[in-house]
């Protein structure tokens, strides 16, 4: 059996630990004991943990030797605000996939309630993507920025950065990932998709437009969908990367 990874809360010397309700978890839910052994994320590294002590919200382990591991995707995705439940579902997936950071963006067809509320959801996607970090065993999860205005995005550097569009300039999304770059930048549009001033931004700023194809997706399909595609592209599943966060 695959042994389970964490995510430390705390590292200090040769000791790590998880604190508060990820404790509280492994102990209640979990049933840990004193001598157990699990995989411990230190935020670089993984290495082998031995549970030492156990308190109501506290959890100590002993460090051991390194676990081998992968890094994330060179791959970052700026994502148009759009309905909670969905956008922390693509979230959550995205992590799975092996996203390194992940861009909200409010965008000129954002909702002005999601807007605003935004800001007050950011640790709540963070600890989604924490969640998923662990359990799809990534050495540690994405980078969540605060919510941007559309203005600050067409700037943002990558080596290839896409726009996925409806239109997409009659280019397949296939293709514009070719050839394999060091660095990802991949932009999602809210329901209803980018304006035509947004397109022209990204036009004007160097970034390519393409589209998934003639079915019109919803937002949280087509970004798993990119991902995926990326990622089987980038050769994540079977190669270390090296992790740019």
């Amino acid at each position: 059996m695959t042994r389970r990874r964490w995510i430390a809360d705390e590292v200090r010397d040769n000791r790590a630990f998880l604190i508060g309700k990820h404790a509280r978890h492994l102990r209640t839910v979990l049933r840990a004991e004193v001598g157990q052994q699990f995989e411990i994320s230190l935020g670089a590294e993984v290495r082998q943990g031995r549970i030492t002590s156990i308190r109501p919200d506290r959890v100590e382990f002993e460090l051991g030797e390194p676990v081998v591991s992968f890094s994330s995707l060179p791959l970052s995705i700026a994502v148009a605000i759009f309905k909670f439940d969905r956008m922390e579902w693509a979230i959550e997936k995205s992590t799975e996939l092996g996203v390194s950071r992940i861009l909200p963006v409010v965008s000129a067809r954002t909702e002005p309630h999601l807007a605003r509320a935004a800001v007050n959801r950011l640790e709540r996607w963070r600890r989604i993507a924490a969640q998923a970090a662990e359990q799809s065993r990534r050495i540690r999860p994405p980078d969540i920025f605060s919510p941007m205005k559309f203005a600050q995005l067409p700037a943002a550097p990558a080596e290839t950065r896409i726009a996925l569009a409806e239109t997409g300039d009659d280019l397949r999304f296939e293709d514009a990932l070719s050839p394999v770059s060091s660095s990802l930048l991949l932009a999602f549009g809210p329901e209803g998709g980018w304006k035509d001033q947004e397109l022209a931004e990204f036009r004007k700023s160097g970034w390519k437009l393409a589209s998934l194809g003639p079915a019109i997706l919803r937002s949280e399909t087509a970004i798993i969908a990119a991902v995926a595609i990326a990622g089987a592209r980038h050769g994540s599943w079977h190669h270390d990367l090296v992790d740019i966060g």
